[in-house]
Formats: structure tokens, sequence, C-alpha cells
């Protein structure tokens, strides 16, 4: 069984801020819950990093270019 840390008051502290916050917090923000594989995974994260993009930046660009992709397939159907 896991021994639970001690209580000291930044802890304390911590977990009343996080109480009092975290409904604004969830309503403020989202969260996807996908997995990948592994190596894909650490294959964007190493591409990421050394091109200095936010996971949060990737996702935005990748659903821009999913919106593009959507008008200008719509644009040939017509």
């Amino acid at each position: 069984m896991a021994m639970k840390k001690e209580d000291t008051p930044r802890r304390i502290s911590r977990r009343r801020y996080e109480e009092k916050r975290k409904a604004e917090r969830q309503t403020n923000s989202g969260n996807f819950q996908t997995m990948i594989p592994r190596k894909e995974y650490e294959r964007i994260c190493s591409f990421l990093k050394e091109h200095r993009i936010t996971k949060v930046d990737l996702i935005y660009a990748g659903f821009a270019a999913l919106m593009d992709d959507m008008e200008q397939a719509k644009e040939i159907t017509k």
C-alpha cells in the first residue's frame, strides 16, 4: 500500500487553492484524452522540441490546416 506524504503547510495551501479553482479551470480549458503509440509520441515531441513549438501550437496549426483542407474539398465538390 502506498504511504501518504506528510501534510505540510504548503501542501495544505495548494489543496485548498485547487479545491477553490478546479471548476473554473475545467470550464476554461479542455483535454482531448488521446493515446498514440509511444514511438510516434516520441517522434512528435522531439520535432516540437527541436523547432521550439508547443503542443498547443501544434493543435491550433493542425486544426487550421484541417479546416483549410475541408474548405478546399467543399469547393471542389461544388
